[in-house]
């Protein structure tokens, strides 16, 4: 039993202060509510609320022709839709159904743009908390995401501790470093830096593909590592039948154009038919600005109020969000009791590893679900007590020598 819809939750008053006449969400849910089997599911930077396959949906779902979690998401998945109620939300200042810069302000009849006012994580939390009000359900199973899904995930715990019972943190962290910081602030500049940006106002004109093409491909990077990189691409050229549109220099058409140009720039064209370039813009600040601690003494303090358990799951070639920042928020549960397993996860796949390797994410969330942190499939590869020297190591950053 699916459900595709989009609740009006009526005016919004978001943290920065500013307020909209109504805030729209578009959600999916999935399987049947019993009371107690609710588990909320929060999408990454531009994912949608389509998070499982849908037989209805065919190719025309939020922009997105293929459900972004799919292979852990349904029925007989890690979450699975016969046992559980699914829902997914798409986030405030997203341009997938759920108000932000290209909807229409009603006061104006025009899109908003960067009228719209600034969102945070902190938005997104009560705007998923008003809707879940507006679904009957009360407290949550369980609130699982990945990436800045996962800062979503850790707001739930400081905001709402007491309705949940069990969280799922994959691929992220209580804040991004300065190197994760730098390249948004880049993508953000190639956007802004865009002659057709016109200050955010370029609806019913030409658009800033160009700045956001740029922005999606520094992010591509992001969530590459080294060695996945060094696999998929290695120095090789794209072949003679691979041309560029046009090289971006005369020069450079004496040179090969090689596979891992010919990537991004085709992830850049996908990317720029399907998102809006201010969307990116909002998104990306609320994920840089997001900071579990901030308002409390410490990320200890944050968490302390939160009763239920807490699976952090890490992997290895993930720079953008590392190893070592899990154990670290581990650390800080463990000092004010929260019950916390932190699973780390073997790869090389970068921080898109949480998206491709189902294989290795499913089973851990399948166990939290079911049985709760005391399940065999769950593994806390470090102990409180444990030494540096039996940690799992952390990969490089991309761009280290």
């Amino acid at each position: 039993m699916t459900t595709r819809d989009v609740a009006d939750l009526g005016e919004f008053t978001f943290e920065c202060g500013e307020s909209i006449p109504t805030l729209e969400v578009a959600y999916e849910t999935y399987g049947e509510f019993d009371g107690t089997n609710a588990v909320l599911v929060c999408h990454a930077l531009t994912g949608s609320s389509h998070v499982a396959r849908r037989p209805d949906a065919g190719d025309d779902t939020a922009g997105q022709a293929r459900a972004w979690w799919g292979d852990v998401v349904g029925p007989g998945k890690a979450v699975d839709t016969t046992e559980y109620y699914v829902i997914c939300a798409n986030v405030p200042g997203s341009c997938y159904g759920t108000t932000g810069p290209a909807s229409t302000n009603p006061e104006t009849g025009e899109p908003y743009g960067t009228d719209f006012p600034p969102v945070t994580v902190g938005d997104w939390t009560r705007a998923q908390r008003r809707l879940l009000d507006e679904l009957g359900v009360g407290r949550l199973h369980a609130v699982v995401g990945g990436s800045v899904g996962g800062m979503n995930v850790l707001d739930w715990l400081r905001r709402y501790p007491d309705d949940v019972d069990r969280a799922a943190v994959v691929a992220a962290a209580p804040r991004l470093d300065a190197q994760c910081l730098a390249l948004d602030t880049i993508a953000r500049r190639a956007i802004t830096g865009d002659p057709n940006w016109n200050d955010g106002h370029y609806y019913g004109g030409p658009e800033p593909e160009e700045g956001l093409a740029r922005a999606r491909q520094i992010g591509h990077v992001m969530y590459l590592s080294k060695s996945s990189m060094a696999r998929k691409f290695g120095r090789r050229s794209a072949g003679r039948e691979t041309v560029r549109d046009e090289p971006p220099d005369p020069a450079a058409a004496f040179f090969p154009y090689r596979e891992v140009e010919s990537y991004l720039d085709y992830q850049a064209e996908k990317f720029t038919d399907r998102f809006d370039a201010n969307s990116y813009l909002y998104l990306t600040r609320a994920m840089d600005d997001f900071d579990l601690s901030a308002g409390y003494e410490s990320d200890a303090d944050a968490l302390a109020a939160f009763e239920g358990e807490l699976l952090l799951l890490s992997f290895t070639g993930d720079w953008h969000f590392t190893v070592e920042q899990a154990d670290a928020l581990a650390e800080s549960c463990r000092e004010v009791d929260v019950d916390v397993a932190h699973h780390v996860v073997e790869s090389d796949h970068g921080h898109d590893a949480f998206l491709v390797e189902p294989e290795k994410v499913g089973p851990p969330l399948s166990t939290l679900l079911a049985e709760g942190l005391g399940g065999r499939a769950i593994t806390d590869t470090r102990p409180a007590d444990a030494d540096d020297d039996c940690f799992a190591p952390v990969h490089a950053s991309l761009f280290s020598k």
